[in-house]
């Protein structure tokens, strides 16, 4: 691909992605109708999937955005139904999608029909994050499915290598695909655990936050890498480190949190993106193969597949979330459980770019020399079987969860219990101020020492005012009253100093220097009252 595409690619999206934060319509689904609609656009370039560039490049960094995100020890918490989703429902899928087919089109293998089962069958990481940020799903479904994203396609691409080993003609077998899910897997999480602890190191005594964020820029291209490089799962190795260096996130420099918590959001929104608009323009690419099967047989095949793949998500959720409840000990630990969590894991399966990807590393020719049997047809139903859950699941999915009527999320008691956190913890900051202040060697002019248990008072009293005080003459809450006025007060500031730059009382480099403190401030100010 050129640069002048790419950048068009990229830009493009974003201009797609940020107006549709404005509009009713989920902003992946957006960004799908908008590809599909300039790819028939003339001198648009034909982009097509490779995934020698979407596996290695544009995974990972994903991959490690949402599972840094994600908390490890809720994810710990779920890890029966992470893992029933993850890997049985996968292998599942992948069979009764691969038999459905093979009865349904005529003369499709069923090894090649096995192959586009695992092609389909996981969902995607990055549709479940977008979907569950938007709708703000209660926390356990939320973990859930972004837990099974995380890991599902480590245990697809295993699938897909076995069934693909098939259907070109090399030998595979039942024992030796278990031995090399078995592999993959392990393998993965050997090179996650192995290389967490010294990238935690060495992110802990860099001295410089620029390259403490190098650093983790770098990070998931490398798990991924080197776990590929020893036939083990790069997406697991990949997860593996994200999760320890998400948890231990609070060991390394404030600089470093900060600056890497906006680079993460950049990329990630740029990736995801280009990501959903790549799908949209698969349209030309997908259909300029298709051949003998255009018209009423493809679109009947493509309806059939994707029911198959609907249906069978809930023929799997539903056994495999009240069938261990039979047990009394879990019915005790996990408590009541209603037909509603369920229903939405069922629906919330979207597919997305990973399937794609995959799709298109099927190769042309199987040993022999001989065309990959319906080649053409598997990426034509991988690609309407991502489309049609990203549009028919992910435009529904919004209203039927307002139609479901979860419990809101209780904001009050949330309020309450980060005040308790913030009491205790300022207690200790005065507690051990005391101790620092009785040291001589500490001995601060009176002004600053009341200026340090002034900000650790403001930071205490800042939450308890939250649970409900109203400024009854504006409608201002506490916290936007307190963010205005910092804001103005900043705002005066900063006008003086340009002020000055401008009349060379000041030159560029030391505007910048006062600039960038009265941001931090403006960031404190904002951040003590959110």
């Amino acid at each position: 691909m050129h640069v002048m595409p790419l950048l068009l690619l990229v830009a493009g999206s974003a201009a797609v992605a940020a107006a549709g934060r404005r509009v009713p319509v989920p902003v992946p689904l957006l960004l799908v109708a908008v590809g599909l609609a300039v790819s028939y656009v003339p001198g648009v370039p034909e982009y097509t999937l490779d995934p020698h560039i979407v596996l290695p490049l544009l995974l990972p960094p994903l991959l490690y955005t949402a599972a840094a995100d994600s908390s490890y020890l809720d994810l710990r918490a779920q890890a029966r139904p992470v893992a029933l989703l993850s890997v049985g429902y996968v292998l599942f899928a992948t069979f009764v999608v691969g038999c459905a087919a093979y009865l349904i089109v005529p003369g499709l293998p069923l090894t090649a029909a096995l192959v586009l089962g695992a092609v389909v069958a996981p969902p995607d990481a990055v549709a479940a994050t977008a979907v569950a940020r938007r709708v703000g799903l209660p926390s356990r479904i939320t973990t859930i499915l972004q837990g099974e994203s995380l890991v599902n396609d480590a245990t697809a691409i295993t699938a897909f290598k076995v069934a693909l080993a098939a259907a070109v003609g090399e030998s595979a077998t039942w024992a030796g695909g278990i031995a090399e899910f078995l592999i993959a897997a392990v393998g993965g999480v050997g090179v996650g655990l192995v290389l967490m602890v010294p990238l935690h190191w060495l992110r802990t005594h860099l001295t410089e936050a620029l390259l403490q964020n190098t650093l983790s820029l770098l990070i998931p291209f490398a798990a991924y890498a080197v776990a590929e490089q020893v036939h083990a799962s790069g997406v697991l190795a990949v997860v593996v480190v994200a999760l320890y260096l998400g948890h231990r996130a609070w060991e390394v420099d404030f600089a470093t949190r900060l600056q890497e918590e906006a680079v993460r959001k950049m990329v990630a929104f740029v990736l995801e993106s280009a990501v959903f608009a790549l799908i949209g323009l698969q349209l030309p690419v997908v259909l300029k193969g298709l051949g003998e099967y255009r018209g009423a047989d493809a679109a009947w095949y493509a309806l059939a597949v994707f029911l198959v793949v609907a249906a069978a998500r809930f023929v799997w959720v539903y056994p495999a979330t009240f069938l261990p409840r039979l047990s009394a000990r879990v019915r005790a630990r996990e408590g009541e459980l209603s037909w509603k969590g369920p229903f939405v894991i069922a629906w919330a399966g979207m597919r997305g770019v990973v399937s794609l990807a995959i799709a298109f590393s099927v190769p042309l020719t199987v040993h022999g020399g001989e065309p990959f049997p319906e080649r053409n047809l598997l990426l034509f139903l991988t690609f309407t079987t991502v489309i049609g859950t990203l549009v028919v699941q992910g435009v529904s999915l919004p209203p039927l969860i307002r139609l479901l009527k979860f419990p809101e999320h209780d904001v009050q008691a949330g309020t309450l219990a980060e005040a308790n956190a913030q009491a205790q913890a300022s207690r200790a900051a005065e507690q051990r101020l005391d101790e620092l202040l009785a040291d001589e060697r500490n001995t601060l002019p009176g002004p600053l020492a009341d200026r340090l248990r002034t900000v650790l008072e403001r930071r205490r009293n800042a939450v308890w005012e939250r649970l409900g005080q109203v400024n009854p003459v504006t409608g201002e809450s506490v916290d936007d009253t307190y963010r205005r006025l910092s804001s103005e007060m900043i705002g005066a500031e900063r006008e003086v100093f340009v002020r000055l730059r401008d009349g060379r009382y000041i030159d560029d480099e030391m505007l910048r220097t006062l600039l960038r403190r009265l941001d931090l401030e403006e960031a404190a100010a904002y951040r003590e009252t959110t």
